[in-house]
């Protein structure tokens, strides 16, 4: 999907530095669109996330791409408060995120319409079945209810793994 966001016109790099930096962090549309750059410590590798619907907010580690492609956005986009700007230095909206999603995902040529949400859930199904705590995948997705964070485990392949030991 990176490879397909990189298409879709001349703010490639600002694509390929959206769909990432929204999966590794489980970033609702509405989060992503409202990060500044006074939430992000390149320095320390650090972004603070501030969860919408009530969620708790919570500060992630970044890794060396994204700290590169964050360090890059903002040489390209200068004196802008928000990461993900459009050419006028203003957020970009959700509607404009939700399409450039829905665009990557036909030129990917997924077989099935693609949605932002689905990189917040994938994040999940990823954290999971890399045999993380639940509750610490709860705190870093934000929910406040663990049973929004459970079905996350119930795909889980090997979940019952280490049940009966011989």
């Amino acid at each position: 999907m990176l490879s397909a966001a990189s298409k879709l016109g001349r703010h490639g790099h600002r694509y390929r530095t959206l769909i990432p930096i929204m999966y590794r962090h489980g970033l609702r549309v509405s989060e992503l669109v409202a990060l500044r750059w006074d939430q992000v410590d390149l320095g320390s590798g650090q972004i603070h996330v501030n969860r919408r619907k009530n969620g708790t907010p919570s500060t992630h580690p970044l890794g060396g791409k994204e700290i590169r492609a964050l360090h890059r956005l903002q040489r390209d986009y200068p004196e802008t408060r928000y990461i993900f700007v459009t050419e006028r230095k203003g957020p970009m909206t959700d509607s404009a995120v939700r399409k450039l999603i829905a665009r990557a995902g036909r030129e990917a040529e997924f077989d099935f319409p693609v949605h932002p949400h689905m990189l917040r859930h994938a994040c999940g199904f990823y954290l999971e079945n890399q045999g993380h705590d639940t509750r610490a995948i709860q705190h870093y997705l934000g929910h406040k209810n663990i049973q929004h964070t459970v079905r996350y485990t119930e795909l889980a392949p090997d979940r019952f793994k280490d049940f009966w030991k011989d």
